[in-house]
Order: structure tokens, then C-alpha cells, then sequence
């Protein structure tokens, strides 16, 4: 059961824009991943409304079937952020890089203050819409290229997973509409409530990473390319020191060749992963727990709080006594919004 306060807070209204040519595994993340956040009580956080840019009826998707909206545009009005799945059908937003007449219409329904998502290039409509115009962005890594040249004035990112720019979130491809939407969970509401909605939904509430992991490249032979036990020992000791040659011990490897393998799998290095993991064991302990910053450096790994210090302002663009007022579970719930910012995650 999540481990939430059983008193409800207003609920926050997620309108899906479902565009022609709309990727059903997409289009069904924001209903999976918001629909599962729930109060102690079972009481629903978000609701989620999907809707389309004409009036209710079918919707084209790019598989051998089509869906049913029950709401109009004018479903946006009523949103307090606006998500746009990917679409394979864009037309002139992709090929242009402007709106066609009715995306303009629908998007005039916004109010102010609206939060805006995208998942892959569903972000091709907020950059049409002028709505990135000087500001950082990300999509699928295949995209990237073709993002930037259409829209110069964004600062386009295929590194990372997904960008958190306030009130602007864009993400990378399919899986990476995933992460998007459990970190607006945990901004929201708090880390104990995106874990509980993690694990009933059986994701990671956090992947290692960026997108330069799954751009396509010679793939080492499997049975020699995993770093699984390697990691999963390291993670068993983070408070203590760990040394690149012991990691590669695990695996009776090399050195040379552990970091190879690693970065393959991973697409960071070694080192970069356990600073990263140490940065979460330290978020986790700051945001449920009451040791004091000195304990925490030395259970995290860090050893003193100083480096923890160092590590979490690199990382988080945040001091650790600023991330537990910003984050700290009182009764179960978050009593601000923060960010998440690493290998995989951009805050601008």
C-alpha cells in the first residue's frame, strides 16, 4: 500500500492530446502512471482525460486499430498540464515546423499557467507552438538531428531521458515517457508515492543513464557483456570505499575491460554510476529519515559532508539541508517540488 496521507489533496488534471498517427504504448503511459497514484485511502491524485483535436469520435493510431475519444479540445480548458504523446502522422509540424489550423485552435484553449509534456516527438508540437523557443528540450535520440535543424532556437538534448524545464517537460522515446511521468509523480507528491506507483506498475523508479545506451552500436557477446553482479555488489556496500579494480573483481575482468563492458551496458562509466547511486541513497535518507547530514554523507558513501555537499550541488543544484526542506515526507506527503537532474535527467 502506498505510504501516503489518507487526507486527500485537490486533484491535478492530466488532459492527454491524442493526435492521428499516435502511438498506442505512449498514449497509455500518463493514464497507467498517473491513474496508480493514489492516497492511503485509495483516492485518485490526477485525473486523466484523454481527448482529441476534433469532436468525439475515432482516432487514428499506428497500429492496426483505432481508438475511441470520448472529449473534444475543449477538454484542454480544463487541464492543469497538457500531455502530448508521439504521433507519426505530424505533417507540417514535422515537415514545417508549424501548426496546422486545428492543433492552433486546440492549444488556444490552454489557461495560463499550464504545465506542457511531451513523450518523443510529441515535443515537435510544443516547438511549433513556440512553446520551447530559448529553452532546453529533449527527444528520441533518432530525432535529434532533425529537432535541432527544424527548431535552431531550441537547445536540443538527446543525451538525456527527459528535461524537467519547470512548467515545460519534454522526454525522450517511448520507455523515457515512462521516467517523465514518474518523476512528475515525485515532484508532486513525493517519493514514497512515485515508488509505490514504480513498483505496482513493476519499473524502476529511476533508470541510470542516458539515451546514448540504447543508440544502435556492436553489441558485446551476452554472455560476456553483463556488469549485473558487479553492481549488485557495489550497491550491498555504497557506504563503503569501492575501488574500480574491486568492481571489476566480480566479473573476473580486467579493468580495461570491466569499464568497456560497463559503459556498453550502462552508458556511463563506473565511477559515474556509483557517484549517481550514492546521490539517490543520500536522497532517499534525507527525505525519509531524520540523520543528520554528517551520517548521512557516511552512510551514502560520500564520507564526509562536505563531498556529499559537493556531489548533491553538482547533481541536484541543490544543498543537502535546502533538498530535505524541499522534499521531506511529513505525514506521508512532499512539502514542495524539487528536481532531478543526472546522467539521464536534465534540469534545466
Amino acid at each position: 500500500m502506498p505510504v501516503v496521507s489518507a487526507e486527500q489533496p485537490p486533484r491535478h488534471r492530466v488532459v492527454v492530446l491524442a493526435l492521428d498517427g499516435v502511438l498506442p504504448f505512449e498514449l497509455g503511459i500518463p493514464q497507467r502512471i498517473f491513474g496508480l497514484a493514489r492516497t492511503t485511502g485509495g483516492a485518485r491524485l490526477y485525473d486523466v482525460i484523454t481527448c482529441s483535436l476534433r469532436p468525439p469520435g475515432p482516432v487514428r493510431t499506428n497500429a492496426d486499430f483505432d481508438i475511441m475519444v470520448e472529449n473534444g479540445p475543449e477538454a484542454i480548458a480544463t487541464a492543469d498540464t497538457v500531455l502530448i504523446p508521439a504521433s507519426y502522422e505530424l505533417g507540417p509540424v514535422y515537415e514545417e515546423g508549424r501548426l496546422t489550423g486545428e492543433l492552433r485552435s486546440a492549444l488556444a484553449h490552454l489557461r495560463p499557467g499550464t504545465r506542457l509534456v511531451s513523450i518523443c516527438t510529441g515535443g515537435y508540437v510544443l516547438a511549433a507552438a513556440g512553446f520551447l523557443d530559448g529553452r532546453p528540450a529533449s527527444t528520441h535520440w533518432s530525432s535529434a538531428a532533425h529537432f535541432q535543424r527544424t527548431f535552431p532556437r531550441i537547445k536540443v538534448d538527446a543525451d538525456v531521458l527527459f528535461i524537467d524545464d519547470g512548467d515545460v517537460l519534454t522526454s525522450a522515446g517511448v520507455a523515457a515517457g515512462i521516467d517523465l511521468c514518474l518523476h512528475i509523480v515525485r515532484r508532486d507528491h513525493g517519493t514514497a508515492i512515485a515508488n509505490d506507483v514504480a513498483r505496482r506498475t513493476v519499473v524502476p523508479p529511476h533508470r541510470d543513464g542516458g539515451q546514448a545506451q540504447y543508440i544502435q552500436r556492436p553489441v558485446p557477446e551476452a554472455q560476456l557483456a553483463t556488469t549485473t553482479t558487479a553492481r549488485a555488489w557495489a550497491l550491498a556496500r555504497l557506504h563503503e570505499p569501492i575501488q574500480l579494480r574491486d568492481m571489476a573483481d566480480q566479473e573476473s575482468m580486467s579493468v580495461r575491460t570491466f569499464t568497456r563492458r560497463f559503459r556498453e551496458e550502462a552508458g556511463i562509466s563506473p565511477g559515474q554510476w556509483l557517484v549517481q547511486q550514492r546521490v539517490e541513497r543520500a536522497r532517499h535518507l534525507l527525505e525519509a529519515t531524520d540523520l543528520s547530514v554528517d551520517r548521512i554523507a557516511r552512510d551514502a558513501g560520500f564520507g564526509t559532508a562536505q563531498s556529499m555537499r559537493q556531489h548533491l550541488q553538482a547533481a541536484l543544484g541543490v544543498a543537502p539541508t535546502v533538498y530535505r526542506r524541499t522534499f521531506r515526507a511529513v505525514d506521508g506527503k512532499c512539502s514542495g517540488k524539487g528536481s532531478d537532474k543526472g546522467s539521464g535527467v536534465r534540469l534545466a
